[in-house]
């Protein structure tokens, strides 16, 4: 039996109706819980690459820091230590969390 069957015969006379509502709130209730979430911190990280600028201390997926040299279309170039500027994509930086930039500015 295919899925649609079993609701239509659920919707009958022995309260398949309730069942037809329990599905539907059980996807509205993981779609607050999981979905939505991922789609608000999705948005922040798209925000963040578009407004980076000169002087933003950026990380790497891979754990390094650096400080943004240049901002181009698709990548920014970052300087990792005094003189290297590296060339990176920018869907790899990530922001620095605000409880690591306060530390490393005593």
């Amino acid at each position: 039996m295919n899925t649609p069957s079993i609701l239509l015969q659920a919707s009958g006379a022995n309260g398949g109706g309730s069942m037809l509502i329990w599905l539907i709130l059980i996807f509205v209730v993981m779609w607050l819980l999981m979905v939505r979430p991922q789609q608000k911190q999705a948005k922040k990280e798209r925000e963040f690459r578009e407004n980076l600028k000169k002087g933003d201390r950026v990380s790497f997926s891979g754990g390094i820091y650096g400080k943004v040299h240049e901002v181009a279309e698709h990548t920014i170039d970052v300087e990792i230590a005094n003189g290297v500027v590296v060339t990176v994509e920018k869907s790899m930086v990530q922001p620095i969390p605000e409880a690591q930039t306060a530390g490393s500015k005593k």
